[in-house]
């Protein structure tokens, strides 16, 4: 039997064969939208996440004006707050809440852009801890030896604590992504079109859920298995190698 002209599928296989065929482009445009959604939500949720790190990082001087002093605790009890909030509560409810949430309140927000706004909150959150930790595990002795050359505080970071954090940063990055992508599932509740409502769409024409749920079960494994073999890639990569530690030894064996 040919398994690409199935007319009359009658196994679990030849109705998954015969739904990813006859609804590619459904199964395609829910693919693109769960693309778009994560890469945009997870990538602004990056940088949110940096700016609440380094928030949550700032030290308060006793050297500083009252303003500036007040000014560090309001940002820090805000963003400690935010970070609570979206932590411990799902991201389904937070979808509901916040889309019509908006949409009740006179703000006409499409499905999607609230998708990309939920998702890129989610991701802040969990970043902020990631990054206050990425900065933690950098010596203190060289931030202190930036300020002793006379670098600001923000140059010290942007300068000399972010570049090293960034890689031990990285593979949480990495890990928050492939989440994102398979969490978009449940931004099905706001009616985006994504890829889990292209399957529940599918398996309701002909009540065959299984099968249009095995479809793309099958194209979350292979986003997600590709993409992680990438960030591997990217995170060899930005190790360097380890020629300088055969250079020493070389240097101590003459």
């Amino acid at each position: 039997m040919n398994l690409l002209n199935i007319t009359d599928p009658s196994t679990s296989l030849e109705w998954m064969i015969f739904l990813a065929k006859k609804y590619s482009k459904m199964f395609l445009e829910g693919t693109k939208i769960t693309l778009y959604i994560a890469i945009l939500g997870t990538l602004l949720g990056f940088l949110l996440g940096f700016v609440i790190g380094l928030i949550q990082d700032t030290k308060i001087n006793t050297a500083d004006n009252i303003l500036k002093k007040l000014l560090i605790r309001v940002l820090k009890v805000v963003s400690a707050v935010y970070v609570e909030i979206f932590r411990d509560t799902p991201m389904i409810v937070q979808a509901m809440i916040i889309y019509f949430g908006l949409r009740q309140n006179g703000i006409n927000v499409t499905p999607i852009f609230a998708g990309i706004l939920i998702t890129m909150l989610n991701t802040g959150a969990y970043m902020a801890e990631t990054v206050r930790a990425g900065i933690g595990s950098i010596e203190l002795g060289q931030r202190e030896g930036a300020w002793a050359m006379g670098m600001s505080h923000i140059k010290t970071m942007f300068y000399i604590v972010l570049p090293q954090a960034f890689k031990n940063i990285l593979p949480e990055m990495a890990n928050t992504f492939s989440t994102n992508l398979k969490m978009t599932s449940v931004l099905n509740v706001i009616a985006i079109q994504e890829l889990f409502m292209a399957a529940k769409t599918v398996g309701g024409n002909y009540y065959k859920y299984y099968e249009s749920y095995l479809v793309i079960a099958i194209i979350y494994f292979v986003l997600c298995f590709a993409f992680n073999r990438i960030f591997k890639v990217v995170e060899k990569k930005m190790q360097g190698t380890s020629d300088y530690a055969l250079a020493v030894e070389y240097m101590d064996n003459q």
